[in-house]
């Protein structure tokens, strides 16, 4: 166990010249037993698929929507100028730039022909295009991810790094292989003691990742590589280090950086859209008994926040975080004494692919807060109405404030939560605590949320004399 396997984001990987210098070859020099595993350069895999936000519609969308052909090869164009802009902004070599672009060209008009060839072929009647379309997915994604490693492979060896593109994305390969044989294949013959593998975020495998983990998986590859070669320890590098709260919302000069944590907090946090880790991708480490760090890529000698599945020494509040959900609430009055109804609401919620992130009941009311789209929830409504024709069923547009830590109790989180919002005069519209003590909820307005999160942010963090003064 004598190499690390870390992961760099998007985000950073747009800035890649920069981490040439901190993060790959710090004090000068190449800094081996290290694989890496890259994401696509910021917003590529936006172009490829469709927006991660504001649903805007990329290739992908374009294609499985498609009314006529010039809509996704606009789409595809438009991604390969962002693609090849994205990687003159990073390597400064004229060689490089023209392998690279290259590249881009090669992969992205393949995938055109791909496209064009299955789109002819779906035209006859005994081949439907929606049993094609996961795999499109995961080709248009493997570009991305395909690219960025190159980019960062020629950029390391031109500063003199024995690096190795590991290219997982199954371009042209022929039959299927399963994850681990497509991890094996990959890092085989490679001596990290004097090689830097440069891996994919994407792996092409029989199981298919995208269909369990869609965009996800670029944490999954990580963790299973990870796992898979004995790691000592995976490393996660952010833009950020994980703090006790937003410094958007409570300022940079307030947050807290983490420094430890464990995979339960971890999980709490992906829960509330604070993703440090992807929950199967923790899974993964928790269960080969891999340690997590996560960093902050451009603050190179900071360690970071380590995260593992020890408890915490004594109680603390760790982070306080928030997230917009839509309550739905299914309120039927002979719904008391009746079995049934909160698991038929689940059959539906599940149905239609809607995120629950917290949930209460009484005798004649199920209520789910969940992250999901107006869209979809007037769709879940439907389903609902049609099985409870008796029911009133009513959506609020809300918010969910958490505080949470590995060990709370004792900390009276609830009630001080309840006493921190009556001073800046926020009313709660519900709270919940759990018996395990690592996480305590509130609902409010959403117009709220800001506000709450730094009054509660105030309240378990600051200073003692700072406390009489909660900031509204």
């Amino acid at each position: 166990m004598t190499h690390t396997v870390e992961k760099i984001g998007g985000t950073s990987m747009s800035r890649l010249a920069e981490l040439r210098d901190t993060l790959f070859l710090p004090d000068g020099k190449a800094a081996y037993g290290r694989v890496f595993v890259v994401s696509a350069f910021g917003g590529i895999t936006n172009l490829l698929l469709e927006h991660k936000k504001t649903g805007e519609a990329g290739v992908y969308a374009r294609f499985a929507n498609a009314e006529d052909d010039h809509g996704w090869h606009e789409a595809l164009s438009r991604t390969s100028e962002a693609m090849i802009a994205a990687h003159e902004d990073v390597l400064d070599h004229a060689g490089d730039i023209e392998q690279a672009t290259a590249f881009v060209q090669e992969r992205i008009e393949g995938a055109r022909n791909c496209l064009i060839d299955l789109q002819r072929l779906c035209s006859y009647g005994h081949f439907r295009l929606n049993a094609h379309l996961l795999h499109i997915r995961e080709l248009l994604s493997g570009l991305g991810e395909a690219h960025s490693a190159l980019v960062a492979t020629l950029l390391l060896q031109r500063s003199g790094v024995n690096a190795r593109l590991v290219d997982l994305t199954g371009w042209r390969d022929e039959g299927e292989v399963t994850l681990q044989e497509r991890l094996d294949r990959g890092m085989a013959g490679i001596d990290t003691a004097t090689e830097m593998p440069i891996v994919t975020g994407y792996a092409q495998c029989r199981e298919g990742l995208m269909r369990e983990f869609d965009r996800g998986y670029s944490e999954v590859t990580f963790s299973r590589l990870a796992a898979q070669t004995g790691a000592r320890e995976a490393i996660i590098h952010k833009e950020f280090h994980l703090s006790s709260a937003d410094p958007r919302i409570v300022g940079e000069d307030n947050v807290k950086k983490l420094g430890r944590t464990n995979y339960d907090v971890a999980d709490q946090m992906a829960n509330l859209g604070m993703e440090a880790i992807h929950p199967s991708a923790a899974k993964t480490l928790r269960q080969a008994g891999v340690p997590l760090r996560v960093t902050n890529a451009f603050d190179p000698g900071d360690p970071g926040t380590l995260i593992d599945d020890q408890p915490a020494e004594t109680p603390g509040v760790e982070i306080v975080t928030g997230l917009e959900v839509i309550a739905l609430e299914v309120f039927e009055q002979d719904m008391v004494g009746v079995k049934g109804y909160d698991s038929s609401i689940l059959d539906i919620l599940t149905r239609h692919k809607v995120r629950i992130v917290s949930k209460v009941s009484n005798a004649n009311t199920v209520t789910h807060y969940v992250d999901t789209s107006l869209k979809t929830l007037r769709r879940v409504e439907a389903d609902l109405a049609e099985k409870y024709p008796q029911a009133e069923i009513n959506t609020r547009k809300l918010a969910l404030v958490s505080v949470v830590g590995r060990d709370l109790s004792g900390l009276a989180t609830l009630q001080r939560g309840l006493q921190a919002f009556d001073r800046v005069g926020i009313y709660s519209v519900g709270a919940s605590q759990g018996p395990r003590n690592v996480d305590t909820q509130f609902i409010l307005e959403r117009a709220d949320m800001a506000k709450a999160i730094k009054s509660l942010h105030s309240a378990y963090f600051d200073d003692e004399d700072k406390k009489v003064a909660l900031v509204a």
